[in-house]
């Protein structure tokens, strides 16, 4: 099996599952539990934060432990609308995670669009003219929402010019940046945001384990009530077992970025062979992306045909965000990029990670134009 669909979930690295094996072999622990054993898990949580933080220039305890990416933006967004008495306006980009869009949306608070360029980009013109002329009595604080690298396309985003710019009309920036760490340099500081979601199972860490980092005075409250854990930001029980997994995986990941980097050759190799036989459309090409990420579409080729054929052929993709629904679905992610309806219905992703090779690169593009010359490619001869 070629397993492309890194994006989604990368497999559990060895580091982790070493790292997850030795804290359930410490038996039955609480990190909130003032006994021998308690302290011991505590400890392990406490190196976990401090790896984390270590990853992205912050301070250990600016970093909340959470259940995962989701929660982490979710406890960003409604977090600041609690802290701010509903008196801000969240600027989502039309290309977020559906984590940060849907709980914008349910969040009370008032929400507007901002657009992006064809290639995927923040469209940065529109969005200084929009804060120019903010009304901070009538939409409150400007909140802009833009994640570091799209799961998608793997466009990276400008995100500290569009911080800067926010910054500058006295609002905040939400950056998810679940796909950028271990992939790309994250540092907070550089960055200029204000808060920044993480989680583990994207870079070969376990499910369940992610973080938000905040900034020291940036407003935010907790949204769930219960025993008062991560200084009252998020009540819950740790999972200390895959916290010790995050804490392998960062260090695995930072240390293997120069690797994954290379395999930006790959893909662009991978991509010119299927524009040069089958006439895809990449989408994202022209701007920078993350280096194991391809969109591609030919129309005519419905994505799902596309998934399930390269399933049958023993190789794991996606089409769209693998996290929206587990169905196949038309991108609007590409739609917010001004695609095409028959582009956006045909767009699939292969995403590479950790212990993807060259011959998984080739894999992927023999299966895939298989596929196609039995489908629309005959039919076009």
């Amino acid at each position: 099996m070629i397993y492309a669909d890194h994006n989604a979930t990368s497999p559990l690295r060895p580091e982790a599952r070493d790292a997850m094996q030795a804290v359930w072999d410490m038996g039955a622990t609480n990190p909130s539990s003032v006994h021998t054993a308690g302290r011991a898990a505590r400890a392990v949580l406490e190196k976990a934060r401090a790896a984390i933080g270590g990853a992205i220039g912050s301070r250990a305890e600016d970093v909340v432990l959470t259940s995962g990416g989701t929660e982490a933006d979710n406890l960003a967004i409604h977090g600041i609308v609690a802290a701010l008495e509903g008196k801000c306006t969240f600027l989502v980009s039309a290309i977020e995670h559906e984590a940060i869009a849907k709980a914008a949306a349910f969040s009370g608070a008032r929400v507007e669009t901002a657009y992006v360029t064809p290639e995927g980009i923040i469209d940065l013109e529109d969005l200084t003219a929009r804060l120019s002329d903010w009304d901070h009595d009538a939409k409150g604080v400007p909140v802009l929402c833009l994640m570091l690298a799209n799961n998608e396309t793997g466009v990276i985003q400008p995100v500290a010019e569009a911080a800067a710019l926010v910054r500058e009309a006295e609002g905040l920036t939400v950056c998810d940046a679940v796909q950028g760490l271990g992939k790309i340099p994250v540092n907070v500081a550089m960055l200029g945001v204000d808060y920044l979601s993480l989680s583990a199972h994207k870079i070969g860490g376990p499910q369940g384990a992610g973080a938000l980092w905040h900034r020291a005075g940036a407003p935010l409250k907790a949204v769930q009530q219960g025993g008062g854990q991560e200084r009252g930001l998020r009540s819950g029980t740790e999972n200390v077992a895959a916290f010790a997994g995050f804490h392998a995986a960062i260090e695995a990941a930072l240390r293997d970025m120069p690797k994954y980097a290379k395999l930006s050759t790959h893909r662009d190799e991978m991509e010119r062979r299927l524009e040069e036989v089958a006439g895809v459309t990449v989408m994202g090409k022209g701007a920078d992306r993350l280096a194991g990420t391809s969109n591609f579409a030919l129309p005519g080729f419905a994505a799902e045909t596309q998934v399930m054929a390269m399933d049958l052929a023993g190789v794991c993709i996606s089409a769209g965000s693998a996290c929206s629904s587990g169905k196949v679905k038309r991108s609007l992610v590409l739609l917010a990029m001004g695609a095409s309806d028959a582009l956006a219905e045909s767009a699939i992703r292969t995403s590479f990670g950790w212990n993807s090779t060259p011959e998984d690169f080739k894999g992927v593009a023999d299966a895939w134009l298989q596929a196609a010359k039995r489908t629309v490619l005959k039919e076009k001869a």
